[in-house]
């Protein structure tokens, strides 16, 4: 009989792992996608889409599914499914890993500006730019809707609904993105304040480059910490290996 793994997804590390446990006889895989994204990329092995109900619906998953092992390969910013699942895990007795990219740090020449929430974000704008690139996705724009005099180019993967500021243009686009791609934008829409969330990796790192270069300031929305007791690895092989299914 296979083992069944479950994988909470929606990131390039789960997209890699799924595929690492899909070609490995032995193993069944299902990748749960929150389904925020209405066009996500092929996946190996089964896929499903949408919430469990809550870390009560997510451990009565994982008994009617015979769940082997669980890996939380979500953004490092969906704080609510990473403490269902560690919930849902410890209930049913489970392993569970959870896999986090490593955050982005600061290096010479940058000027970061780190804040706990989009609404720190909000607060600290005026008095950094007047022309702010926006790339903390589409759903948190409500907290900048007031922000009226601000100009604001909102980068996401599709387009984002109101309430939002109204000074807003659009850009859709999906990474990675190249130094030289994002040099070109912050210049040619006059950028002078860019704000993001510590999402990490290297496909949306180069807006921080280009920053650093230009010399505009960074706002960084941090982290929501991890679960109490709760411990992440950095990539797919150590999640293999703290599950003791490496190769």
């Amino acid at each position: 009989m296979s083992r069944h793994i479950l994988v909470l997804g929606g990131t390039t590390e789960a997209r890699e792992l799924a595929a690492r446990l899909a070609e490995r006889p032995g193993f069944r895989v299902t990748t749960s996608l929150a389904g925020r994204v209405s066009r996500p990329g092929a996946l190996d092995g089964d896929v499903r889409v949408g919430g469990f109900g809550g870390a009560d619906g997510l451990a009565a998953w994982l008994r009617e599914h015979h769940v082997a092992a669980v890996a939380d390969a979500t953004h490092p910013f969906a704080a609510g499914i990473t403490a269902n699942a560690a919930r849902a895990a410890a209930a049913t007795g489970v392993p569970a890993v959870v896999l986090r990219r490593p955050g982005w740090t600061p290096g010479p020449g940058d000027v970061w500006h780190p804040v706990a929430t989009l609404a720190e974000a909000a607060e600290a704008l005026p008095r950094l730019g007047r022309r702010v690139f926006l790339t903390t996705g589409r759903l948190g724009l409500a907290a900048f809707a007031e922000l009226s005099a601000l100009h604001f180019l909102v980068r996401s993967v599709e387009a984002p609904g109101p309430p939002m500021p109204p000074r807003t243009r659009v850009l859709l686009a999906r990474g990675p993105f190249t130094v030289a791609g994002e040099t070109a934008l912050l210049r040619e829409h006059r950028i002078d304040v860019l704000v993001t969330k510590d999402s990490g990796g290297e496909a949306t790192a180069a807006k921080l480059t280009a920053a650093r270069e230009l010399g505009v300031p960074v706002i960084v929305v941090r982290r929501p910490p991890l679960p109490e007791g709760v411990l992440a690895v950095p990539d797919v092989a150590a999640a293999l290996d703290r599950l003791g299914l490496a190769p």
